[in-house]
């Protein structure tokens, strides 16, 4: 009898465990628009300035991109690609083709300018760029959410 009550406890406990997960689960749920906005805003915030001081330093990314094996004539598309993108994602507008864009562009960017770079700051430049990588692969995944131009054209296309 005792086993049994004692079973009938755990029990409860573990019903009560996963309703207090699935309640948990809920409300993250229903901040997701919310929270991929603040997902979007926050991994553009990291492009957009970089794309400003490519503008303002021209010459010396240009010249630093040649020293590292890159043509210069590219440094009008990585701009437009971090001054865009950041935009893109912000507004939610092609949130999933920006997203990639951003993802490939970090991944080469890390290829091509931290390699062999085994200081603490390399290291830690390497860490960050991982991270906004997987931030770009769950808007990829999921979309940008309702709080976007990318949903007005989904609903748009959906009625039609």
């Amino acid at each position: 009898m005792l086993q049994s009550a004692t079973t009938q406890t755990s029990l409860r406990g573990d019903d009560m465990l996963v309703g207090l997960l699935n309640a948990i689960d809920r409300g993250f749920a229903a901040l997701a628009d919310p929270l991929l906005l603040a997902a979007r805003l926050l991994l553009a915030w990291n492009f957009f300035p970089a794309g400003l001081d490519k503008i303002q330093n021209y010459a010396s990314t240009a010249q630093f991109m040649e020293s590292q094996g890159v043509p210069a004539f590219l440094l009008p598309f990585v701009i437009l690609l971090e001054i865009l993108g950041p935009i893109f994602l912000t507004v939610g507008l092609l949130t999933r083709l920006t997203a990639l864009a951003l993802a490939v562009f970090t991944v080469l960017a890390d290829v091509i300018f931290n390699r062999g770079d085994t200081s603490s700051t390399g290291q830690y430049l390497y860490e960050s760029e991982l991270t906004m990588v997987s931030g770009m692969l769950a808007l990829m995944a999921v979309g940008a959410g309702k709080w976007a131009l990318d949903a007005l054209r989904t609903r748009h296309s959906a009625a039609a």
